[in-house]
């Protein structure tokens, strides 16, 4: 009778343990999205699929700049299927980063993560990091995770920050909202009248909670002066946790384990376990495990 081979060793908890952690990471990777861009034209329906040579017209159509946004979507959605007939119009994409439109070029920074094998795009992301839009900036650097590119952390470490809204001009400064108040990217939280009689208004960049007005209700602001402090959406945490889950740090480690350690008040349990998930990723990889 033969000698039966030698079984090999079993894999174990440690094996496991670590395929469990490799198809978490190959998920975050494959899932992880951006800040939807908040557009003036949020919620237009585009209609049936565009034919090549429309595509072609609607992303070249400078005047009409919701249709380079449906133009660049159902890019996107080619790119998401696999489809590499859509590596045609990259040029032209990479292009628009220097769009004055602010809006596309928050769409752009979003779409541009749908194909990380594109070294087009992977550079004209890092190119995106240095845009004057906060958004544009933070859609570009959660777009690089999908790269393996870490270049926009200090970006999306900001996303777990509160945030300074500052006076854009002087005026009297009158509050249309109260502390504690959540907030969308637009929302006009505040007004200022100026010695003419005309109104400026302030508006919440980001999605988010008015955590704390800086500037007293009734006192003249100047330019430049912080005038309230945003508590960043809970989109937003959510996104830069899964995105730090691959990309954070040692030194991440406090930011992140606060967000674990919150009350039940001030985040919801998916953000707690998020945080819980990346701080224990982070300390794996800086053990080597």
């Amino acid at each position: 009778m033969p000698a039966s081979s030698p079984q090999r060793p079993s894999a174990g908890p440690a094996a496991d343990a670590r395929r469990r952690r490799a198809t978490l990471i190959m998920t975050v990777v494959a899932a992880l999205t951006v800040l939807v861009p908040f557009l003036f034209w949020k919620q237009t329906w585009f209609g049936e699929p565009l034919s090549d040579e429309e595509l072609g017209q609607y992303l070249a159509d400078l005047e009409r700049p919701r249709h380079i946004q449906q133009a660049l979507v159902q890019i996107q959605q080619r790119m998401e299927r696999g489809d590499t007939s859509a590596e045609r119009w990259y040029p032209q994409m990479a292009a628009l980063k220097d769009s004055p439109v602010v809006e596309l070029r928050v769409t752009l920074a979003w779409v541009l993560g749908a194909d990380n094998h594109s070294g087009l795009f992977h550079e004209t992301l890092l190119e995106m990091l240095r845009d004057k839009d906060l958004l544009v900036r933070r859609n570009a650097a959660l777009s690089l995770v999908r790269f393996g590119d870490a270049s926009g952390r200090g970006e999306i470490l900001k996303l777990l920050a509160p945030y300074t809204v500052r006076a854009t001009e002087p005026g009297l400064l009158r509050y249309r909202l109260d502390e504690g108040t959540l907030v969308d990217g637009g929302t006009v939280f505040a007004r200022l009248e100026k010695p003419d009689g005309s109104l400026a208004e302030i508006r919440s960049p980001l999605p988010g909670r008015l955590l704390h007005r800086v500037a007293p209700e009734g006192v003249t602001v100047t330019a430049g002066e912080d005038v309230a402090t945003l508590a960043p959406g809970e989109d937003h945490v959510w996104e830069a946790l899964r995105a730090l889950l691959l990309i954070g740090r040692e030194e991440d480690l406090p930011t992140v384990e606060a967000f674990a350690h919150a009350s039940e008040a001030d985040h919801p349990a998916r953000i707690r376990e998020q945080a819980a998930l990346t701080a224990d990723e982070i300390r794996k990889r800086v053990s080597g495990k």
